[in-house]
């Protein structure tokens, strides 16, 4: 008896590598395979790109000069009879005209288009994150259900090899009916589950479609096995500097409390007064000379108190109301780099723990309960029950284990780099 249950042993992790190389007969999605291929087709990530391009073009145009005004009048015509020779100062003129911003209006506002630009490049780089910090939970959260579904096969084809031997131990009197139901019914627990699985899995691979733009019927197989390193983290003082540094978030931010306080200035540069300058060539005929004309003009900024002096009231509320967005940015970074790091740091302890003290301790119980029942210390059910119970310990290592890699990625995409580890 000790042999044929050694005999389902291999049986059911032979069925365990069967299963994982039927996986493999599809193309595998590698975790960087599916990140680049998001970052080259999301749809909203290319539509962020091409909003920042679309604004990469405005500080050129909004520095540039108004177009300048061409006329064309008829000066001092006789409405009596419309003669054009009868009055000497009758003419045809021809004249361009230039409007001139007072100095340093047209600067200020290419520096406040600029600054609009790059935080909407820094935006497009933010997005990036966020796809790639997304796509890495997604699959890393479908890798764990592969993995269930793997650990749940296997302790099918052992239980249904458990109900063979307590049905033949029944038939020859050695065994109890209540044996054989208890084994059907931990096997159909297993069932449920593997329908429960397999429902979450469809639910995670459209996800991933949906991410890498495409159709949400395609089928996604990942690879069988992963580097398993979980590296120890910087201090939190590091990450945090780092991502004040580089997390594209507060460099977007930055930008925009920039372009509100050149706001500010331009506002104060509207006290100041407009010019247009002219020359207007007029031409009489019949032997009269030609007359030509210059004109200059300026704008009166007369409504000083109600109204730009309640634009520059408005532009420093603007900008205040930037500043305090950008702190309370920083508050946030600061607690997604920290719940990131809590939440890596405990689902790495809880990966080592199964991996290194839980998990082996479960396969030596399961052997003791082997060894027991060949020599009938053990009963059947508390067999059976020793070997789910190793295979749950197995499901929640992956479990802790894909935690920790979405914990990472959530961090990576806070800090704003992948450089987390000591």
């Amino acid at each position: 008896m000790f042999k044929q249950l050694k005999y389902y042993f291999l049986l059911a992790i032979f069925a365990g590598i069967l299963a994982m190389t039927e996986t493999q007969a599809s193309e595998v999605l590698f975790l960087n395979k599916a990140i680049t291929e998001t970052l080259n087709k999301n749809p909203g990530l290319a539509s962020i790109n091409a909003r920042a391009k679309a604004l990469a073009e405005i500080p050129v145009q909004v520095e540039t000069l108004p177009d300048p005004v061409l006329s064309v009048n008829i000066a001092n015509l006789p409405l009596e009879n419309l003669s054009f020779t009868q009055e000497g100062m009758t003419q045809l003129q021809v004249g361009i005209s230039q409007s001139l911003p007072y100095p340093g209006k047209l600067a200020l506002r290419s520096e406040v288009a600029q600054q609009v630009a790059t935080a909407a490049s820094a935006d497009v780089e933010e997005k990036r994150q966020q796809l790639v910090r997304d796509v890495k939970t997604v699959w890393w959260n479908l890798f764990y259900l592969d993995r269930a579904l793997n650990v749940v096969a296997r302790n099918q084809v052992l239980l249904a090899q458990f109900v063979n031997v307590a049905e033949t131990r029944y038939t020859v009197g050695r065994g109890l009916q209540q044996d054989i139901l208890l084994a059907q019914l931990e096997l159909s627990k297993l069932s449920d589950s593997t329908l429960q699985i397999r429902g979450m899995r469809e639910n995670e691979v459209i996800r991933l479609n949906v991410l890498m733009d495409n159709p949400t019927t395609n089928d996604i197989q990942l690879p069988i096995s992963v580097d398993e390193f979980l590296g120890i983290l910087s201090s939190p003082e590091v990450l945090l500097k780092q991502a004040d540094a580089v997390r594209s978030k507060l460099a977007a931010q930055t930008q925009r409390t920039g372009a509100a306080h050149s706001r500010i200035d331009l506002a104060k540069k509207d006290y100041s007064p407009d010019f247009k300058v002219a020359a207007i060539y007029g031409l009489r005929g019949n032997g009269r000379a030609d007359l030509g004309s210059i004109r200059f003009s300026t704008s009166l900024p007369l409504y000083t108190n109600s109204k730009l002096a309640g634009a520059v009231d408005q532009r420093n509320a603007e900008w205040m109301q930037q500043k305090y967005r950008l702190q309370d940015l920083r508050q946030q970074v600061a607690s997604q780099v920290y719940q990131a790091m809590t939440d890596y740091g405990r689902a790495v302890e809880r990966s080592q723990l199964f991996q290194q003290e839980i998990i082996p301790q479960a396969r030596q119980t399961v052997d003791a309960m082997l060894a027991g029942y060949q020599v009938g210390k053990v009963d059947f059910l508390n067999l059976i029950r020793s070997q789910t119970t190793l295979y749950n310990y197995e499901t929640q290592y992956w479990k802790a284990f894909s935690a920790a890699n979405q914990a990472l990625a959530r961090l990576i995409s806070a800090v704003g780099e992948e450089t987390v580890y000591e």
